[in-house]
């Protein structure tokens, strides 16, 4: 399918720009923090610490970039920063532990590259090193230069402002890859174009005003208890929660001009869905949510109904809608 391919395109092209510009921006406090302890806090040993950091990221990035997947390069620098940022930790231990701040994006990171087991994976990295750390500083002995308070508050104020912009920019990227991933989950349904029959049928025999008043009676009955949402939910089971007859009910939804019960209760569910696309956050949701909140059991069936109904994809829809709100 060229239009999935072209969207997953997209989807690596962001992270490959996010992934670069977290690399410049992590090269940039680096160098900052090598300016500081250098001329600042005169701290030789953390400078030099710094210095090295700083060219041998530069440079082990700039030769792996193009080499390597995405994937591997993430994976490669989230195992090795948090050990080079042990040193630094321990080195700060008895003034600060905010040096475990640089530890916190990881998850977040892990969260927009991998799967969810992978990211359990990261939190429990995580936190075997903090506790190693707690350990380490606790129960050994380490000959570090003293910092003042000052310079504790130079640098951790620095480390509060870096990690900001970090956490800003995973959040940002993290909002345009996911609006991608979902057009790419609409496109790989495999819609298929089925024309609705319609019926009709002979109304000699029915009394106008009692269809009226039954198909009130089925509109405030699926508005106030919200059936269509069981995808078990069939003529049958609304027989019995209206104790009508079900020759009945079907008469009066033809007589409204919907082909049959099941083409009544498609339309019904898709306008919920419509309507969840105007109020969800789609950081916090996923496509399967959507259809799944509406009564479709599977994708597949909710894109076949859903280009019935509306004459159009549900990506198509929901890009000529994203266009319509920016505008």
């Amino acid at each position: 399918m060229p239009e999935v391919n072209t969207t997953n395109e997209q989807i690596e092209k962001l992270k490959h720009i996010l992934m670069d510009r977290y690399a410049i921006l992590m090269m940039f406090v680096l160098g900052l923090y090598a300016v500081i302890f250098t001329f600042f806090i005169y701290d030789k040993m953390m400078s030099w610490y710094l210095i090295g950091g700083l060219f041998f990221f530069a440079y082990s990035y700039s030769l792996i970039r193009r080499k390597y997947s995405i994937a591997q390069i993430v994976h490669l620098y989230f195992i090795s920063a948090p050990i080079y940022n042990f040193y630094i930790m321990l080195a700060f231990w008895n003034n600060s532990v905010a040096s475990f701040c640089w530890l916190l994006p990881i998850p977040l990171g892990a969260y927009i590259f991998f799967s969810k087991k992978e990211v359990l994976a990261y939190i429990a990295y995580t936190l075997v090193l903090i506790i190693t750390g707690y350990i380490a500083a606790n129960n050994l002995s380490f000959t570090f230069p003293e910092h003042t308070q000052k310079e504790v508050m130079l640098t951790d104020t620095i480390l509060f402002i870096s990690n900001i912009l970090v956490v800003s920019l995973l959040i940002y990227y993290k909002d345009k890859i996911r609006k991608l991933e979902i057009l790419s989950q609409f496109k790989a349904g495999g819609i298929q174009k089925e024309k609705v029959q319609s019926i009709e049928p002979s109304w000699d025999d029915v009394d106008g005003e009692s269809m009226e008043n039954l198909f009130e009676k089925i509109e405030i009955t699926m508005t106030r208890d919200k059936l269509f949402k069981d995808e078990k939910f069939n003529l049958s089971k609304l027989s019995v929660a209206l104790d009508v007859n079900s020759t009945y009910i079907s008469k009066a939804i033809r007589y409204k001009g919907y082909s049959n019960f099941n083409t009544y209760l498609n339309i019904y569910r898709i306008n919920y869905v419509k309507k969840l696309f105007t109020e969800i956050d789609f950081q916090k949701t996923t496509l399967m949510y959507i259809y799944t909140e509406a009564g479709f059991s599977n994708q597949s069936t909710f894109n076949r109904v859903f280009k019935q109904i509306e004459g159009i994809t549900p990506s198509e829809y929901f890009q000529k809608n994203l266009k319509n709100n920016r505008e």
